[in-house]
């Protein structure tokens, strides 16, 4: 971290920001030996079979040696300090130092340490078949007796795992009230360099850009076209928008999202897989919170605002288990023009229960 960024993080935030940053490192280099070592080996179906069903997800064999990685983590950590940690694997674990070089299992929050939430590889699937890039996302809380919620996270941190033709990953952390950065990072030398503050721009165009809605669901995939084609109409009708440069992409990675947001290459995204399937009355497959929490304190420091699908404060319980949606909009000019058609679009388009 360069002394633009140090300067902005003070305290819990800048003891922790660099061991975050490192934890994240160290995840994304068990993920891409593994990977690299796969496609040397031929192996690669290997990495795609499912491992076993975790606290909040289906592990793979790609995700075992950063789960690997995060329980050594833990340990490390855990006998010099006390800590919480949510993995979609395990949920939340609690531990401290024994007070004899080890460390032992604490019963509950109330331990005066941190807690933490990781996404060790948010976008296996991506990454598992060597096609595009998954990213780790991590979010710390301060020290609480009480099981989190997304409003306490301080720091998030989003680095980039690329697949085995990437040299260069992206980084992006942040500290809330106190602003985004990004930086890149060479994977042959683990050299980070062109950090920069990250700042959304303030252009509120309705075209010209990517505007995804995010359909991995098939059960669900009709009902959200519906939404998406009554959202567009709506921008062509009242917004002279060209629809034909309004594109689509669909990136199975939540955090992966969240960053192209804030990066600017996204100028929206929906996923509404939550709230359609609330409305529906069944359950679907929706992103969870481990997926999200580092990333939306990334997204909005950035200056990215993140709202629920109906546009409401979005704020959850911190847990390997509650359905997560939400809508993305690259600034506040953005949300202010378009987040009127996105909410005429839903009311238009309420799926069949």
């Amino acid at each position: 971290m360069n002394p633009a960024s140090i300067a902005a993080i003070d305290a819990f935030d800048g003891s922790w920001m660099p061991r975050l940053l490192a934890l994240s490192a160290r995840i994304r280099t068990a993920a891409r030996t593994a990977l690299l070592a796969a496609i040397e080996h031929g192996t690669l179906d290997d990495l795609m079979r499912p491992h076993e069903e975790g606290a909040g997800d289906v592990t793979y064999g790609i995700d075992v040696p950063t789960e690997r990685v995060l329980s050594d983590w833990l340990e490390e950590y855990a006998r010099v300090g006390p800590l919480s940690l949510l993995t979609e694997d395990a949920g939340w674990r609690h531990a401290g130092p024994d007070g004899r070089g080890g460390r032992l299992t604490l019963a509950s929050f109330d331990h005066g340490g941190p807690r933490i939430v990781v996404d060790p590889i948010d976008g296996t699937r991506n990454l598992m078949a060597d096609v595009r890039s998954a990213w780790t996302v991590i979010g710390a809380c301060r020290p609480g007796a009480d099981a989190p919620r997304q409003r306490d996270v301080v720091l998030g941190v989003l680095t980039e795992i690329p697949d085995s033709r990437g040299r260069i990953a992206r980084e992006l952390f942040a500290c809330s009230g106190r602003g985004a950065f990004t930086r890149l990072v060479d994977l042959e030398t683990e050299r980070a360099f062109d950090e920069r503050t990250l700042r959304a721009d303030d252009d509120a165009r309705a075209d010209h850009g990517y505007f995804p809605f995010f359909r991995y669901m098939a059960d669900l995939r009709p009902a959200i076209a519906r939404v998406e084609a009554a959202f567009f109409a709506r921008l062509a009708q009242h917004e002279n928008a060209e629809i034909r440069s309004c594109y689509d992409d669909q990136y199975i990675s939540n955090g992966g999202q969240l960053a192209l947001l804030a990066l600017g290459k996204y100028r929206m995204i929906a996923d509404l897989r939550a709230e359609l399937a609330r409305v529906r009355g069944r359950p679907t497959i929706t992103s969870k919170p481990y997926d999200v929490s580092g990333a939306i304190v990334v997204a909005r420091e950035a200056g990215c605002v993140i709202t629920d699908a109906n546009g409401r404060e979005l704020d959850f319980p911190l847990d390997a288990v509650t359905p997560i949606g939400f809508v993305g909009w690259h600034n506040e000019a953005t949300r202010a023009r378009l987040a009127p058609h996105l909410a005429a679009a839903l009311t238009d388009a309420r799926p069949e229960r």
